[in-house]
């Protein structure tokens, strides 16, 4: 039995939708104290943070989570009463990453919506301990239901000896440790280092206000969050058209990431990035003067565009720098991907139809968005590919049931 167990569901997610709503004010006291500790911890500046959590707990409402449960489980009334086929698969674990802001709310919620008991894993900004502790103030059954603590990740294994299910976000090689450690104990849903890209074609590219409004886009998926999360746009491929050139696009595009720089200020760099930074613009300006490709970027350095860069080698993962890479179709996308091993998670694009997905499914990718909706995920699409809420239940049949 969990702390929830007997908690009806409906009360469950109207609570989470609710807690998630005071969230979205930004003049709410907690929030207010966690955007502080955000800024002091991921040195983003405070435009960012605030875009960050306005998007994490704008899409937390009641309605997605009932819709979302409804999609990958059926029927709510599952969940509740002595006809129940649906249950918690008891104490789930969560590991936040160092990186997205709020990463481990949404799961954290829909592991609480399947009635199971979450330990959470916290960062030094300690945003899910605040925002768990206005859960708790929402329904009561909360307080026990949820444990947030902070420790050494070395200390993984003695804090997850009890727990049924554990939930990793990070980089791969910590999944792959967390998985060996709980090997036959524990089930692990894992997600790992994953980057984004774009497709511009050339009905994007026939006039100034299509491409520059893709552009706009783009520069905002790229700039948000320094690059650093598997929604932040790393490359950008150009389709060749005879309306422009890639040097045109290139140069419009610069424009764009200057924009974005004073929408969502530049936060703090270390020292590495930056000088890693102006290697690369050395090498790409080196390469402009034999001849090809090129490097935008403004005095500050706060972006970096590198225009049509060696085939040999993979984007530039730092901070608001984009390849900028001109393609025949979008076949060259495929294999620079493959080429790679890029796992892709987000493909942006200035359409969302049928080609597109076409195009989504030859690269791997788990979402199509629109140019600028890169980095807010409706909380209705799949994480990484995978289900929000079915990984945290188990089924019970019944021989003789039809439904």
């Amino acid at each position: 039995m969990t702390a929830l167990s007997a908690v009806p569901l409906r009360s469950i997610v109207s609570a989470i939708g609710d807690a998630a709503a005071r969230w979205s004010d930004a003049d709410f006291p907690p929030r207010v104290r966690a955007t502080s500790e955000i800024v002091e911890r991921t040195g983003y500046t405070i435009p960012v943070v605030e875009y960050a959590l306005d998007a994490l707990f704008g899409a937390i409402h009641s309605d997605a989570l009932f819709e979302t449960i409804r999609r990958e489980l059926g029927d709510l009334e599952a969940f509740d009463g002595p006809t129940a086929r649906i249950y918690p698969v008891g104490r789930v674990a969560i590991l936040s990453s160092r990186t997205t802001i709020g990463v481990a709310i949404p799961a954290m919620c829909f592991a609480l919506a399947a009635k199971n008991d979450v330990l959470v894993k916290d960062r030094e900004d300690a945003l899910v301990a605040a925002f768990a502790r206005t859960l708790a103030e929402e329904l009561d059954a909360f307080a026990e239901a949820i444990e947030v603590a902070t420790w050494d990740g070395e200390h993984d294994g003695s804090r997850l000896h009890d727990v049924d299910a554990i939930v990793v976000f990070g980089k791969d090689e910590t999944i792959a440790r967390v998985t060996a450690d709980r090997a036959g104990r524990a089930r692990t849903i894992g997600f790992g280092s994953r980057t984004s890209i774009a497709f511009l074609d050339e009905a994007a590219q026939r006039d100034d206000r299509t491409i520059d409004a893709a552009l706009a886009g783009a520069a905002r998926d790229a700039s948000l969050y320094e690059g650093e999360g598997c929604l932040s746009l790393h490359a950008l491929f150009i389709e060749r058209t005879a309306a422009r050139t890639p040097r045109e696009v290139a140069e419009r595009f610069a424009r764009a990431m200057e924009s974005a720089a004073t929408e969502f200020p530049v936060g703090q760099r270390s020292a590495a990035s930056r000088a890693a930074m102006l290697q690369a613009r050395n090498l790409a300006a080196f390469r402009a003067a034999t001849g090809r490709g090129g490097a935008l970027c403004d005095d500050a350095l706060s972006y970096l565009l590198l225009l049509d860069p060696p085939d040999r080698e993979p984007p530039p993962f730092l901070p608001r720098t984009v390849a900028l890479v001109p393609v025949e179709s979008f076949e060259e996308v495929a294999r620079y991907i493959e080429r790679f091993a890029l796992p892709i998670e987000a493909l942006g694009v200035t359409g969302t139809g049928h080609i597109d997905t076409e195009r989504a499914s030859r690269i791997g990718a788990a979402r199509i968005a629109a140019l600028g909706e890169m980095q807010r995920p409706p909380l209705l699409t799949h994480h990484g590919g995978r289900p929000r809420i079915a990984e945290y239940v188990r089924f019970l049949d019944r021989d003789g049931e039809t439904k």
